[in-house]
């Protein structure tokens, strides 16, 4: 009966008041509350993933516009005040896509609306791609960014797998001072492949290294710096969806070295 039940064949054979009788009635019954559960979840599914749609579509031509007006107003000549004004627009609505896309991205990984498709991939290929990402960030910044080269690979889905690494890169430019350095090594193991990504910013404290990846969360000590605690959250998300994780080890003052471990076959 469970092995039917498994394959999806089970139908109740048994009609009358023996206990197996009754046995084959609540397993039915089970089966049947369980796959009405299924198909309410699917339904809840489909309504998100209707709302995140219409999240995406209403809100991307208005803040596209202010981004458009605000740009032309900014060249033209405007008085001191009304220039501080256009660029502040300017900023505020930048900051509002950030949030909309990462809110976006958010959703649809936890719906499971986005799904990775791991497969062989060039290590090489993938630090490639960030840095391509993060360079003129660290440059504007003045912070040395030094990828070592490798010849490993690994099982991991590139575009995503991309996201979740320069998220990482990028806190640690945030978060390192001016004239500061990073560097991105790899260390292949036989099951893994392990990326780490080492600054000499301000650190992080023991006791917030376990909170850094929960949503939304930010230190009290970072609170002087832009973000809304998506970034990590979303990098470990990507990395669990395709079989790797990240650790981190830091010491405040220090710096910090965020590891990335990466499935080394299918």
């Amino acid at each position: 009966m469970v092995d039917a039940a498994i394959d999806g064949s089970f139908v109740e054979s048994v009609y009358d008041e023996s206990a197996l009788s009754a046995v084959e009635a609540k397993l039915a019954r089970y089966l049947s509350i369980c796959t009405l559960s299924s198909k309410n979840l699917l339904t809840e599914k489909d309504k998100i993933k209707g709302l995140i749609s219409d999240i995406s579509h209403q809100t991307k031509t208005p803040i596209a516009n202010i981004l458009l007006y605000s740009q032309l107003l900014s060249e033209h000549e405007l008085p001191e005040d009304c220039a501080t004004c256009v660029q502040a627009l300017s900023s505020q609505a930048e900051k509002l896509n950030f949030l909309i896309g990462a809110l976006v991205k958010m959703s649809r990984l936890e719906t499971g609306i986005i799904t990775v498709s791991p497969k062989q991939e060039t290590i090489q290929r993938l630090l490639d791609e960030v840095r391509d990402q993060i360079m003129l960030k660290a440059d504007t910044k003045e912070v040395s960014v030094v990828m070592e080269d490798t010849a490993a690979n690994a099982c991991f889905d590139l575009k995503w797998t991309v996201e979740a690494v320069c998220n990482i890169v990028d806190n640690a430019v945030k978060y390192t001072e001016r004239g500061g350095s990073i560097i991105v090594k790899v260390v292949p193991y036989e099951m893994f492949c392990r990326i780490d990504i080492v600054d000499n910013g301000i650190g992080i404290a023991p006791s917030e290294q376990s909170k850094i990846f929960n949503r939304f969360y930010r230190s009290g000590d970072v609170s002087q710096f832009e973000g809304i605690g998506i970034g990590l959250y979303l990098a470990r998300e990507i990395l669990a969806a395709e079989g790797g994780y990240i650790k981190v080890s830091s010491t405040p003052g220090s710096g910090s070295v965020f590891s990335v471990f990466l499935p080394g076959t299918n």
